[in-house]
């Protein structure tokens, strides 16, 4: 059995999404109520692997005062990163080449030296992936599901999404009017990565005329034939939605950089590609907008904070009930638990045949293909 818990730590990894802070309030609140030190790690796990740079600020303690009232507001207390993966880290080599190397056991020693039992890892994929790693080595771990991009497997929904594309339809409410006065095409670029929740959810909450996403190559003869047809039927305006992952049928995705050591492809560009191939083929004057990290910021809704609420306390409750190894998930009658083995590494997709992509179907919104 294993040994009663008095202390555990929490972090952030990847980008950013609202709802961090109260999914950090509700942790550290239920461990307390549990006679449970809670302890924050900075920026990842860079507050450990760090030390020089952080001190003694790299790991705080967060009592009840420090986390009052912070349950409302966007991004994380704690910070965070997307780049240094403990288990891949890029190391400078004195002649200018970078080299991966294995900075886990520095956590697990830390964690033994300091007598904490337990991680409650906030993240999406690729922090999970750390954490599941972590927990095969040993450390008592459980994950909270953290991504705007709403791609996590096995829950029915993350915190962030619904944030996110609350804001991305509001941006297309204001979109229409502008549009349709200066009779443009307006083309609008969303976060998502390789998965089009945001801009299906958004493009069909919002009115949009097409819909782009990673799920569905498009061909933009197709896009702009719907472009026509409404020009046709008198309405001299459209809003095409695009997911910054989506690709044309010639198998081609845009991307700022490619992956350096230890980062993430970075994904953009889609909306401007599209905005000139439709401009090209339709003759109408096209405009692109990028919201890009705005559907990061800002704070959370009322469903996504309480949602963050709820896996705090649920990751807490898992710690307190002898789970390890798994991931708080969301369902459609409460939460539960599913091995981190099972969503590390695992993409939810928009799936095709989906009801969501077939409302999208039914009133005549054009996806590309």
């Amino acid at each position: 059995m294993s040994k009663p818990i008095k202390r555990i730590a929490v972090n952030t990894g990847g980008g950013d999404a609202p709802g961090l802070n109260a999914v950090i309030q509700s942790v550290a609140i239920a461990a307390a109520n549990r006679g449970w030190d809670c302890f924050g790690i900075r920026d990842g796990f860079n507050g450990i692997l760090f030390p020089e740079r952080y001190g003694e600020g790299g790991v705080l303690r967060l009592t009840r005062d420090k986390v009052r009232g912070i349950g409302h507001l966007g991004g994380t207390m704690l910070g965070t990163t997307n780049k240094g993966n403990p288990l891949h880290f890029p190391i400078n080599m004195p002649d200018g080449s970078v080299r991966e190397v294995d900075r886990s056991d520095e956590i697990l020693t830390y964690f033994a030296t300091h007598e904490i039992d337990a991680l409650v890892a906030i993240g999406g994929d690729g922090s999970l992936t750390i954490a599941n790693a972590l927990h095969e080595k040993g450390l008592r771990v459980v994950g909270v599901p953290k991504t705007i991009d709403n791609d996590l497997d096995k829950t029915f929904t993350t915190f962030g999404f619904d944030t996110a594309v609350g804001f991305a339809t509001e941006c297309l409410d204001r979109l229409h009017s502008t549009a349709e006065s200066h009779q443009r095409v307006m083309v609008v670029e969303v976060m998502g990565r390789y998965a089009g929740w945001i801009a299906l959810h958004t493009g069909i909450a919002g009115n949009a005329h097409a819909i782009l996403i990673p799920e569905i190559d498009f061909d933009l003869d197709s896009v702009a034939a719907k472009i026509r047809q409404r020009e046709e039927d008198g309405r001299q305006y459209s809003i095409v939605m695009v997911a910054e992952g989506a690709q044309a049928k010639d198998g081609h995705r845009e991307v700022l950089a490619d992956a350096e050591v230890g980062h993430a492809e970075r994904l953009g560009g889609i909306g401007e590609r599209v905005a000139q191939g439709l401009a090209e083929r339709t003759g109408k004057e096209t405009r692109v907008v990028v919201l890009g990290h705005l559907l990061r910021g800002g704070s959370p809704t009322a469903f996504d904070r309480l949602a963050a609420l709820r896996f705090g306390a649920a990751a807490v409750r898992a710690l307190d009930a002898g789970h390890s190894g798994v991931m708080v998930a969301l369902g459609l009658e409460g939460v539960n638990y599913v091995a981190l083995a099972e969503v590390a590494g695992h993409m939810r997709a928009v799936p095709l045949d989906s009801d969501t992509v077939q409302t999208g179907r039914d009133l005549g919104i054009c996806f590309g293909d």
